[in-house]
């Protein structure tokens, strides 16, 4: 039985990847009095007087909303609201597993902006927080901005910003096996939605100087034509040079190459045309843009790919968890571009040096000490910059 086939096995055996168990116990008369009525009008009318008593009596505290609108779903691309709702199961199964976080799939059956917003809006009081999955850019970006405005929970696009950190978080560990410097450093990013200019941003913020995006037409820059407005706004702060041309001609004399863009774009020819201790990103799932083996007989020096099967799993899951357990405890009004650095610099400081080698610069989904230390960072800036729910 192949994987596929016994994937959709076990989900028809489930019946959906999750649950809802009350942490309360209905087995008599004077447990439901407490659990329901009449003892449950207390609490309410607590929260009625100061809605902040909910963090305390109820399930917001440490529960999140897994939103999406089904439009671009696991590279399997505009599927739908109802046959999003796998992947979303299972990203609440995640957020339990990894980060002892609550979480529960909420799948739209719209597309329009407006709609998603108002309909977020809506149902956040009964979250703690917001996580958007799967929805096609540049929609999600106005979709995140406008609830980040309208919301005073923390709202994060994992597919943006939990990738942004385990990208970083990785690229800071393959510096120390390098030995190269982010300021020197020209960095190509291939694959210009969502994904990819989170990327760039959280780059760009950590000090990168010199980076490029380029999507399946080549390098954008402001001369290149059928933009849209938030790629517009990367071209003021990428490209610097100017440089046209496809990604061949992006990567000669790069440094780093990150990929989240589609199956076997790099050549091994553009890996040797890169500088010296080249650092590789191949994220495409299930097929990377380029396969280690290749790259690393290519001159490559540290290789990362998205599977488990490769060394240097770069997988958001090592992020998402540990982000929303941080800001949910700390009370988090938002998740800040410092959270994220935080993150990332959380998770790089979990591979020792002693650890550290050119095949090892992530710690692994299963670390136990993953979703800690990322919460923890998290709650250290929370804390030390008072940005609070309260």
């Amino acid at each position: 039985m192949t994987n596929n086939e016994k994937a959709l096995q076990l989900h028809q055996q489930w019946h959906g990847k999750i649950d809802t168990i009350p942490k309360c116990p209905v087995k008599s008369r004077d447990d439901l009095a407490i659990a329901y009525t009449p003892g449950v009008a207390e609490p309410c009318k607590v929260i009625a007087k100061d809605p902040e008593a909910a963090y305390t009596y109820t399930i917001k505290s440490n529960t999140v909303a897994v939103v999406s609108d089904g439009s671009a779903v696991l590279g399997l691309g505009n599927i739908g609201a109802l046959a999003a709702m796998p992947v979303m199961e299972g990203k609440a199964a995640l957020f339990k597993e990894f980060g002892g976080v609550n979480a529960f799939p909420i799948c739209l059956d719209t597309q329009d902006t407006e709609e998603i917003i108002k309909t977020v809006v809506n149902i956040a009081p009964a979250f703690g927080g917001i996580n958007l999955e799967d929805i096609s850019a540049p929609r999600c970006f106005e979709i995140e901005r406008r609830l980040k405005e309208l919301l005073d929970i923390p709202v994060f696009h994992d597919d943006q910003h939990g990738t942004a950190i385990v990208v970083l978080a990785g690229v800071i560990n393959a510096l120390r096996v390098t030995g190269k410097k982010k300021e020197d450093c020209q960095v190509v990013v291939n694959g210009a939605g969502s994904a990819g200019i989170a990327i760039t941003r959280l780059l760009l913020t950590y000090g990168f100087k010199h980076v490029m995006m380029c999507d399946r037409f080549g390098i954008i820059s402001e001369s290149y034509e059928n933009l849209n407005w938030m790629q517009k706004e990367m071209c003021a702060v990428t490209n610097l040079e100017k440089r046209t041309g496809n990604l061949a001609d992006a990567l000669k004399g790069a440094d780093i190459f990150i990929g989240v863009s589609a199956p076997n774009m790099v050549t091994p020819e553009m890996v040797q045309s890169m500088n010296k201790d080249a650092i590789i990103f191949a994220m495409a799932n299930p097929v990377p843009e380029i396969m280690p083996d290749a790259a690393k007989a290519a001159g490559a020096r540290v290789v990362g790919t998205g599977r488990s099967d490769f060394p240097n799993q770069i997988n958001n899951v090592v992020a998402f968890p540990g982000i929303f357990k941080g800001a949910l405890e700390g009370r988090a009004r938002q998740i800040t571009e410092e959270m994220k650095l935080a993150a990332a610099n959380a998770l790089a400081g979990l591979i020792s040096d002693e650890e550290l080698s050119e095949d090892n610069i992530m710690p692994y989904a299963f670390d136990p000490r993953v979703a800690q230390a990322v919460s923890q960072a998290v709650k250290d800036h929370i804390r030390e910059t008072n940005i609070r729910h309260d």
